[in-house]
């Protein structure tokens, strides 16, 4: 995949967020992104609300945003309860399964094996292709194990040929807990790249502030071109442990592509006002 595609991910920025953020407020910041001009927003989730209050509002935020923008809305599921639910909502274009390469934080994050996992990635992809909307998986863990685990990219590559097999395109390696380094991001896309030509991947990096850019060089020279990233880093996994590492930096990632003289396509006027209400949004 060779065109850009930056994905800001408010939803990932706010779900691990104790205090529950007014609906108003949601809508309004994430219309602010709606005219920035990323490729897509992840939005929201359609999982329980036991498990991620924080998104309990997301339909009704979905019903209340913009549209025209040209931007798509991404959210994630993790069942076919959620998938249906997700599915049958029009302003959304993108369902996002976690599925994680560890089986472990497989069962911690969806309380199922990797093979039952995998069973509802296929109830999933039916209702997809029922009702015109694109899979994208992530892969979580895709970068390296905390849980004292085997790894290594050909795992990845093993979960990423089973999904291709049900006609999957979209995909994104997941850092999840912030394990990537510059060695990891390396040999998983360029096995990725080489193994899937015909596929979009994309990378969902986490990082500390002083390796973001080793990581976007890393995942940028062989060959990603799809983003995900988080205004100021907000947000993590809740699911995976205590002691989280933050999202890539939107803002870094721009600064990246500016200093390559690439154009990012993103409106500065926009993204400015989204820095702005992002610090009446978020309570910290």
């Amino acid at each position: 995949m060779n065109q850009l595609q930056l994905i800001e991910c408010p939803r990932d920025a706010m779900q691990g967020i104790h205090e529950f953020i007014d609906t108003d407020k949601k809508v309004e910041y994430i219309n602010a992104l709606l005219n920035c001009g990323f490729h897509t927003l992840d939005c929201g989730s359609f999982v329980s609300p036991k498990a991620i209050p924080q998104m309990a509002d997301t339909a009704e935020v979905l019903d209340r945003l913009d549209e025209g923008s040209g931007t798509k809305l991404s959210v994630i599921v993790a069942n076919k309860r959620g998938a249906l639910d997700a599915a049958n909502h029009s302003r959304v274009d993108i369902l996002g399964f976690p599925f994680s390469v560890s089986d472990v934080f497989q069962q911690r994050n969806t309380n199922a094996t990797r093979e039952e996992a995998l069973d509802r990635v296929k109830e999933v992809q039916e209702l997809c292709v029922k009702h015109n909307k694109q899979l994208l998986m992530y892969l979580s863990m895709a970068f390296g194990n905390p849980y004292d685990e085997k790894w290594h990219p050909e795992i990845v590559a093993e979960w990423m040929q089973k999904m291709a097999a049900l006609d999957i395109q979209l995909f994104m390696p997941s850092d999840t807990v912030g394990s990537s380094n510059t060695e990891s991001i390396t040999a998983v896309y360029s096995l990725l790249n080489k193994e899937f030509p015909n596929l979009e991947i994309g990378a969902h990096l986490h990082t500390t502030p002083n390796s973001w850019k080793e990581k976007l060089d890393a995942a940028w020279d062989n060959g990603c071109r799809r983003f995900d990233s988080a205004l100021k880093g907000l947000g993590g996994c809740p699911m995976a442990k205590d002691d989280l590492t933050g999202n890539m930096p939107t803002e870094r990632v721009l600064q990246f592509l500016e200093e390559k003289n690439v154009v990012s396509g993103i409106d500065e006027e926009s993204w400015a006002r989204a820095m702005m209400l992002s610090s009446r949004t978020f309570p910290v």
